[in-house]
């Protein structure tokens, strides 16, 4: 697991805001595909509003016909109607507003390392269902489209959207497809016994902790066969939970997936897990220790310390991964690793 030398490769003030009055707080999480000879990146963008003394400013979204439209809510804080609820938002007139909104931005790139980003999102909150902005997107490619999953963030919780592509120019949504709690939803990049694979992650209220989780599908849109497949260990790097990472990679030794695990003192690792290729609830191997965990000044220092967290990668022709993560939830970085490696790391 080989960090980059030029990490981290983006960082928030190579980002330009999606409108005036918001700045960019983090440009992370990406997902990662490989298009035309470019690696594409899903950055996820994070933006609030610039400060004005004496006042909250929140952004927040409007929506009509299915187009949303960034807003800024600027209130004096002598206003009786503003409470602040706490360091994640505010509420005026009984509805809340987060400080910061997320949408995913595209970057590319010929060599995997210099990357520019473009200057509009390209998801961004469009229906209530996502009013408190998407997420951490993941990408899969089966024959010639591209399916994106991402988090929908709203009032009601945190669901997973499915959206797809064939150019990353023109888009189609396909709405929810995990309602919430759920998230961290990676796609198999082809079907196994004719039907399609999902890891996900449902969020445990009550018992027990949250977990990784397998479904089936025939048309993309509707998931069955739930099956619990890992949970979190008690041990000081997943004591607390764990969620799918980037898609699984077909080995001739069975599907290898990256995924996080978060454990004491609030800090994310990197894992391995090896399933069986004719059936992916079964796990063949699971990795002892953590592939990566914080180490660097900009992993274990930022907006959200020691974060490591990826939900993106690129396999090369001659079986090297170029692994792309998110560090602090603040910058995105790389790391060079191959499938042989990770296979022969067990």
């Amino acid at each position: 697991m080989n960090r980059h030398t030029l990490n981290p490769l983006i960082k928030p003030e190579m980002v330009q805001p999606s409108r005036q009055g918001y700045r960019v707080k983090g440009a992370f999480n990406p997902g990662a595909v490989e298009h035309n000879g470019e690696i594409v990146l899903l950055l996820r963008v994070a933006e609030d509003c610039i400060p004005k003394d004496g006042y909250t400013s929140v952004p927040y979204y409007t929506f009509k016909n299915g187009i949303g439209t960034p807003e800024i809510l600027e209130k004096s804080l002598n206003d009786p109607n503003v409470t602040l609820k706490d360091s994640r938002g505010v509420v005026y007139k009984g509805q809340d507003y987060l400080y910061t909104l997320s949408h995913i931005r595209l970057a590319r790139s010929r060599d995997g390392v210099h990357f520019a980003v473009e200057e509009k999102p390209f998801i961004y909150p469009c229906v209530p269902s996502e009013c408190f902005g998407v997420e951490d997107a993941r990408v899969t490619k089966i024959e010639d489209t591209y399916y994106l999953t991402y988090t929908a963030v709203s009032p009601d919780g945190w669901a997973t959207a499915l959206a797809v592509t064939k150019d990353f120019i023109t888009i189609e949504r396909k709405g929810l497809i995990f309602a919430p709690p759920n998230k961290d939803i990676s796609i198999f990049p082809e079907k196994v016994k004719g039907k399609y694979c999902a890891l996900h992650r449902p969020h445990n209220q009550g018992f027990g902790n949250p977990s990784i989780w397998y479904a089936e599908s025939t048309d993309l849109l509707h998931w069955g066969n739930n099956q619990c497949l890992l949970r979190p260990r008690n041990t000081k790097w997943e004591c607390f939970k764990i969620g799918g990472g980037p898609h699984p990679i077909k080995t001739p030794e069975g599907w290898l997936e990256i995924y996080h695990g978060k454990g004491k003192g609030d800090k994310y690792s990197l894992f391995l897990l090896l399933l069986d290729l004719s059936d992916p609830c079964k796990v063949i191997k699971r990795g002892e220790a953590p592939l990566v965990y914080p180490e660097m000044n900009y992993e274990k220092d930022g907006f959200f310390p020691n974060v490591i967290f990826s939900n993106g990668l690129v396999v090369t022709e001659d079986g090297n991964i170029l692994l792309y993560y998110g560090a602090c939830d603040e910058t995105a970085c790389l790391i060079e690793t191959s499938i042989t490696e990770l296979i022969n790391s067990f």
